[in-house]
């Protein structure tokens, strides 16, 4: 098993994850948790958080839960449903395995602000590339 740091250091590589302050906190086999800090230019002209930015964490959180050991699997297809605003300035998402085969996956993230507020559930098909 890769430790948090060396995955970390993998998913520097996803620059858009990286350039938009988005941080693995923890991992573990079917399983992902990772956060971003709001900042004003992740907001949209009435000073909400653009629907783009949780569905992006969700999309980090589900590559980093499923390619941690070894790099295979790709988003087959995506669904997100918002639930409410964020209310923190802080995203955090949670990636959960829901069914896991040989050569797809299917995953539900759910993202929530750090007061429990939760912003948006979205689940993920995967495919395996290998």
């Amino acid at each position: 098993m890769k430790t948090l740091e060396e995955i970390r250091s993998f998913f520097e590589n996803d620059r858009f994850a990286t350039e938009n302050a988005m941080v693995i906190d923890e991992v573990a086999d079917g399983y992902a948790k990772c956060s971003m800090l709001i900042s004003e230019r992740h907001r949209n002209a009435v000073g909400g958080v653009m629907g783009g930015v949780p569905f992006t964490l969700a999309d980090f959180t589900y590559a980093v839960a499923v390619n941690h050991q070894e790099p295979k699997w790709v988003s087959l297809s995506a669904n997100i449903t918002f639930l409410g605003v964020t209310k923190g300035e802080k995203l955090i998402a949670e990636a959960n395995v829901v069914k896991s085969g040989r050569t797809t996956n299917y995953y539900r993230v759910d993202v929530c602000d750090e007061l429990g507020h939760p912003v948006a559930c979205v689940t993920i098909t995967g495919y395996s590339k290998g």
